[in-house]
């Protein structure tokens, strides 16, 4: 069974490289795909000078949605049987990749996400509007498809063959990926399923949502899913 571990990365010079090399270590017989996002420091280049892993330089930013996407497209052309997707910014825990595969490997789910809330976890604690926005989320979209998400933001995720196929068509969401594609793919049939997993606050850098910006992003992801809701399924691409 042919795995890619697909690494969307934007200006992390400073910590890639121990990134990459935990994700060689943890299976060596994994592809590594590093998705250089139009970085302005030397991220494409450190990734490059590393034997085991594939660098696609982006020309010019375009964000986590273009980014995985383009990780998307290459799992497809390259015919893999699974394609992970995990952070380059060190908040995801390669010891945690085979526990989110596993399901995929039994026939249990097209997607598994990686959930920080099934359990308690000592090493992330969101503040108050970052609960309060995982909650309103986990909400609308379980009514939406009649599932329980309770991560619907998480960025650790893995897909099978078929749900590869399906986002690699032009398909994935360019704006809030992580909560929109969880809406497009119940929508149009395929199963998720949530397994716990430990992340860690980021080591390096910060996120660009903070403070106020927290509720204006809030408000748009939320317009964004329901406008996301009332489109049809897209018929012929989910079978």
């Amino acid at each position: 069974m042919k795995v890619l571990i697909i690494v969307p990365a934007y200006n992390e010079a400073t910590i890639i490289k121990s990134v990459l090399e935990s994700i060689i270590r943890e299976n060596s017989d994994w592809d590594i795909l590093l998705i250089n996002d139009g970085s302005k420091d030397k991220t494409g280049e450190i990734a490059s000078k590393m034997k085991m892993v594939k660098v696609v330089n982006l020309p010019c930013n375009l964000g986590i949605g273009g980014a995985v996407e383009t990780g998307f497209k290459y799992a497809f052309f390259h015919n893999y049987d699974f394609a992970v997707q995990f952070d380059g910014d060190g908040q995801h825990k390669s010891s945690e990749i085979n526990k989110i595969l596993q399901p995929l490997f039994e026939g249990k789910a097209d997607v598994v996400i990686g959930s920080r809330f099934l359990m308690k976890s000592s090493n992330w604690k969101p503040n108050l509007s970052r609960r309060l926005g995982i909650k309103i989320f986990s909400f609308v979209n379980s009514i939406l498809i009649n599932q329980k998400i309770t991560d619907n933001t998480s960025g650790f995720r893995a897909y099978n063959k078929k749900a590869i196929e399906f986002l690699s068509r032009d398909n994935y969401p360019s704006d809030y990926p992580e909560p929109e594609a969880i809406i497009l793919l119940g929508k149009n049939g395929f199963k998720m399923m949530e397994v716990f997993v430990e992340m860690q606050e980021r080591t390096e850098g910060k996120s660009s949502i903070s403070g106020l910006k927290q509720f204006y992003y809030m408000f748009k992801v939320l317009l964004s899913i329901l406008v996301s809701s009332i489109r049809a399924p897209i018929v012929g691409k989910s079978k």
